[in-house]
């Protein structure tokens, strides 16, 4: 079970001391007959940000086993709803954001990531109110940018030193710099955590310092810029190329819980899944097959680590990829492809690609291709129904890693 603190400040970690206050915390708490505030951490970089933009809700609509999540993603306007029981501090590329759970905490105003429906699911698991603590930046790597302390520094591959030599680089300036960046997001994330624990009231005004809070769980969300990190990670095609991203993440968890005094804090690892399994791979697809799925068993053999069993667990992403979507998509790139051999600019383009468009796909695939697509496959093509779906996957995964712990 997860650490509990009070009245906003943290419980000392001394091993010695922790399990009494932790206990004196309960009693307190059960002697007000408040239930402390469950607080959920979400990290990672850009698919954790979320860029599948508000307009694409449309397409949930579509799918008769979809459509319901929209009774609690959106009013009847069609206008994002508002969440009475869910806050949110998030910081990002563009600073802090903070307030009620609703559509827009996202890569930016226009768009949601997974909190969306992780809130909205978890509160209904719980059924009381919760905080989500959200730290994410595009384009960051866990070798360096969110790098633990326990990892150590950085170590250069042989064939990375003698590529850099090659191409004239100055070797001990580059190693210098990679140092100075090791394990700057990781600072920020958990500075963030800590500061915003500080301080609950100002995210979550309902908020009474007498009741405590619960750190109840973290998503790890993130994994693009290792998997194609061929200097990190030298082997990477081959079984077992990717065996350091398990390692780094093991570290995250350990220095995670160690640093929030919270041993046992449930983890959910969000595994890559662009593109869906890679089983269901087309033709287009085949070449990347073996080292997506090299660095997804990467992933989630985090998870299966024996310090681990019963408090980590792994999403597999793919599960949420939209595969009509996907091959919608994966056939207009085709018709683009086709557009750009003619050489054709601007309004030229754009009207044979309408043509080609029209010629190619029913009604209900242009609909699709128009309503539910807003970014590129690596980030799950802008698909709020992907997204939606991930969201909702992490909260269930959570409640059942609680259920796990309280048996």
């Amino acid at each position: 079970m997860s650490m509990i603190f009070r009245n906003g400040k943290r419980t000392s970690i001394l091993l010695a001391t922790a399990l009494l206050g932790w206990m004196m915390g309960i009693n307190a708490v059960q002697a007000e007959g408040k239930k402390p505030l469950k607080v959920y951490v979400l990290v990672g970089q850009s698919n954790m940000q979320g860029h599948a933009k508000i307009e694409t809700f449309e397409h949930i609509g579509m799918d008769p086993t979809t459509a319901p999540w929209l009774e609690d993603m959106q009013n009847q306007d069609g206008s994002p709803k508002l969440s009475k029981e869910v806050w949110v501090s998030y910081l990002s590329t563009k600073g802090v954001k903070q307030g009620p759970l609703t559509a827009g905490f996202g890569a930016d105003a226009g768009k949601i990531g997974p909190e969306l429906t992780f809130g909205i699911t978890m509160q209904k698991h719980l059924n009381e109110p919760i905080l989500l603590i959200k730290t994410a930046w595009g384009g960051k790597s866990l070798h360096t940018d969110f790098r633990p302390p326990s990892a150590g520094v950085y170590v250069f591959h042989p064939e990375h030193l003698a590529l850099l030599k090659k191409q004239g680089k100055d070797t001990a300036k580059v190693q210098a710099a990679q140092k100075k960046a090791s394990g700057h997001y990781y600072r920020l994330t958990v500075d963030h955590v800590k500061e915003v624990l500080g301080n609950i009231q100002q995210v979550y005004p309902n908020y009474e310092p007498s009741q405590g809070y619960e750190l109840a769980g973290m998503v790890w969300f993130q994994g693009w810029n290792d998997m194609v990190d061929q200097n990190s990670y030298p082997n990477r095609n081959q079984v077992g190329g990717y065996e350091e991203y398990t390692e780094l993440l093991a570290h995250f968890i350990r220095d995670v819980r160690k640093e929030l005094s919270a041993p046992k804090l449930p983890v959910v690892i969000g595994v890559m899944g662009v593109g869906g399994p890679t089983a269901q791979y087309g033709e287009s697809q085949q070449r990347y097959k073996k080292l997506h799925q090299n660095f997804r068993d990467a992933m989630a053999a985090t998870a299966d680590l024996a310090e681990f069993k019963g408090n980590v667990t792994a999403v597999f992403t793919e599960k949420y990829w939209d595969q009509d979507l996907g091959a919608i998509v994966a056939r207009d790139g085709k018709l683009r492809h086709e557009v750009k051999k003619q050489k054709l600019q601007g309004k030229e383009a754009q009207a044979m690609l309408v043509k080609l468009r029209k010629q190619e796909f029913n009604q209900g695939e242009l609909a699709a291709l128009e309503k539910g697509v807003s970014n590129y496959p690596f980030h799950y093509l802008g698909s709020a129904k992907i997204m939606a779906g991930i969201g909702r996957g992490f909260a269930d995964a959570m409640a059942q890693l609680q259920s796990n712990s309280a048996k």
